[in-house]
């Protein structure tokens, strides 16, 4: 899972000549979901409450779950293979936005806001703006997104995320040794989308390897403030 710009992602995927398939497609609703990022590794003893607790959030059209495991403890004895240097640039990014000195893991930011209450959700406050309409629809190995333009706000920005849930892991060392561990909303792929004019609709692109039957994957695009991070709409395909 690497934050790889989106022209080099075009060009290094390679698809069999039979991935075309039925068109499929979703629409953001009237309402955007909260958007829920956990901070996590196989190799923290804190996490697994926090990663079972995300898969309590699966089939929530109110919540959309992503769980970004970081390298970081990868150098104390166990190696999560989840991990990536992208999730923890993320996890940096949103620390700078909101002006905290530190990481920390298991780590839930909620909305783009560090949120330590869990299990429980924040009140999602009335957008200062209007939420731009997304769609997203899927033909073949290639996923498009639409994103509407609004008023109010200078800019916006986005990321993309290929979600899989299902996951389990034996871990033989470090602070879980012995430990089964099980994951779901797990983030496979991370891509960031650079800032473009809020009133100026967007067409993106991005090409999607098939996954396994037994990891079911799911297709995300989250719009944010490019100032704060916040997201500011988000929605999941799941075909």
């Amino acid at each position: 899972m690497q934050a790889l710009p989106a022209a080099l992602i075009l060009g290094i995927f390679s698809f069999p000549a039979d991935a075309a398939g039925a068109v499929c497609e979703a629409r953001s609703g009237a309402h955007p979901p909260t958007v829920v990022e956990l901070y996590t590794s196989e190799g923290c003893s804190s996490c697994p409450p926090a990663d079972r607790w995300l898969s309590t959030l699966k089939g929530r059209d109110e919540v959309l779950a992503l769980a970004f495991h970081v390298d970081y403890w990868d150098r104390l004895g166990w190696t999560d293979r989840f991990a990536s240097p992208a999730a923890t640039a993320r996890q940096y990014q949103l620390a700078r936005a909101t002006g905290s000195a530190s990481v920390y893991t298991p780590q839930v930011v909620a909305d783009g806001r560090d949120w330590r209450r869990w299990p429980g959700l924040p009140r999602r406050a009335a957008p200062a703006a209007a939420a731009p309409t997304l769609m997203i629809s899927r033909e073949g190995a290639e996923v498009t997104v639409q994103v509407g333009a609004v008023t109010g706000m200078a800019q916006l920005a986005g990321y993309w995320a290929v979600l899989e849930d299902s996951h389990q892991s034996r871990v033989l060392a470090g602070e879980n040794r012995g430990e089964t561990l099980r994951h779901d909303h797990v983030v496979r792929l991370y891509q960031p989308v650079p800032a473009w004019p809020a009133t100026q609709p967007q067409r993106l692109k991005l090409p999607v390897l098939p996954g396994e039957a037994a990891f079911p994957r799911r297709v995300v695009f989250v719009v944010v403030d490019p100032a704060t991070q916040r997201p500011v709409q988000a929605l999941a395909l799941a075909c």
